[in-house]
C-alpha cells in the first residue's frame, strides 16, 4: 500500500512518475494532489495498464485532486465524505476491496491568520466525525479501515527537522496536533509508521524545493497511512521511498510505503 502527492500528475509523468509506478509492487496507490480533470489526462494516464483508478478531481480546475488505484477492482467506490463543502473539492476519494476500505485523503494546508487556515479547521472538524463513523460502520461489517494520504499535520516534535522554527506554523500548530491526537485516541485509529518506527526522527516525506531542504533532508512527515488498529496490527514493514538525488525527484513528496502480511 503507497500513498503519494504528486505535486501535479501530468508534471510527475514527464519526470519519471510512470516508470515509478510500471515498477511498483503495491496492491493499492493512493495519490493527492492530481490537479487535473479525467479528460484532460494523456492516454498513458487515463488507461493505466494493470490498474483500476478512481479518480475525484476538484471542481476548482488544476487544484487539489485525488485517486486511488488498485489491482483489484473494487466492489463500492465513493467521492467525498457526504461534506456540502468539501465533497467537491477533490480531497477524499473512498474504495472497498476485500476486507477493507481505502481511502485517499488529501487534507487542506492551511496558512495561519487566513480562511485558508479556517477552510483548514472546518475540513477538520467534519473529518474528525467522519472518520469514527467510518470506522463503526466498517466494524458493523466486518471491515478495516486505511486513509492514506497527505494530511498536512505533523503530530510530534520528531516529524519535522525543524519542528522549533515552526511551532507557529500551518502544518505544526498545538490545535492541529491536539487533533490529530483525537483521530488516534478517540477516533481509535493508528499512525501505521509511526507505530513501526516509535522514536525515529522522520523518517519524512515532503521537502521543500526551495534553499538545499532535500539535500539536508529538512523534511517534514505529513503522508501518513492511518488505519484501523486490527489492520495496523498486521504491517510488518514501513518505509519512504526517497529520490536518490535532487534530480531525479519527480514530486516535492515522496511515496510512502506500507507492507501488510494480511495471511495472517
Amino acid at each position: 500500500m503507497t500513498t503519494v502527492n504528486v505535486n501535479g500528475i501530468r508534471a510527475a509523468a514527464k519526470k519519471g512518475f510512470l516508470e515509478w509506478l510500471a515498477a511498483t509492487e503495491a496492491d493499492v496507490v493512493c495519490l493527492q494532489e492530481v490537479r487535473s480533470e479525467t479528460a484532460q489526462l494523456p492516454v498513458e494516464l487515463r488507461e493505466l495498464d494493470g490498474w483500476h483508478a478512481v479518480w475525484a478531481p476538484a471542481a476548482a480546475k488544476g487544484r487539489a485532486g485525488v485517486a486511488v488505484l488498485s489491482r483489484v477492482a473494487p466492489s463500492r467506490t465513493r467521492i467525498g465524505f457526504g461534506s456540502a463543502e468539501f465533497d467537491n473539492s477533490g480531497r477524499y476519494a473512498e474504495i472497498d476491496l476485500p476486507g477493507v476500505t481505502i481511502a485517499s485523503l488529501y487534507l487542506p494546508s492551511g496558512e495561519v491568520g487566513t480562511e485558508r487556515q479556517e477552510e483548514k479547521e472546518r475540513f477538520m472538524a467534519e473529518f474528525l466525525v467522519h472518520l469514527v463513523e467510518l470506522r463503526a460502520r466498517a466494524a458493523a461489517e466486518g471491515r478495516e479501515v486505511i486513509v492514506c494520504g497527505d494530511w498536512n499535520i505533523c503530530h510530534q516534535q520528531i516529524d519535522l527537522k525543524n519542528w522549533k522554527a515552526n511551532q507557529k506554523s500551518a502544518g505544526f500548530l498545538p490545535e492541529e496536533r491536539a487533533w490529530l491526537t483525537k483521530v488516534y485516541d478517540e477516533a481509535g485509529y493508528v499512525d501505521v509508521v509511526r507505530a513501526l518506527h516509535p522514536d525515529q526522527e522522520g523518517p519524512y516525506s515532503w521537502w521543500s524545493y526551495r534553499g538545499r531542504a532535500f539535500d539536508n533532508d529538512s523534511g517534514w512527515r505529513i503522508d501518513l497511512s492511518v488505519c484501523t488498529k486490527g489492520l495496523a496490527e498486521k504491517a510488518v514493514k514501513a518505509y519512504v521511498e526517497r529520490a536518490a538525488t535532487h534530480a531525479e525527484r519527480w514530486s516535492d513528496h515522496a511515496p510512502v510505503t506500507v507492507v501488510f502480511d494480511v495471511d495472517n
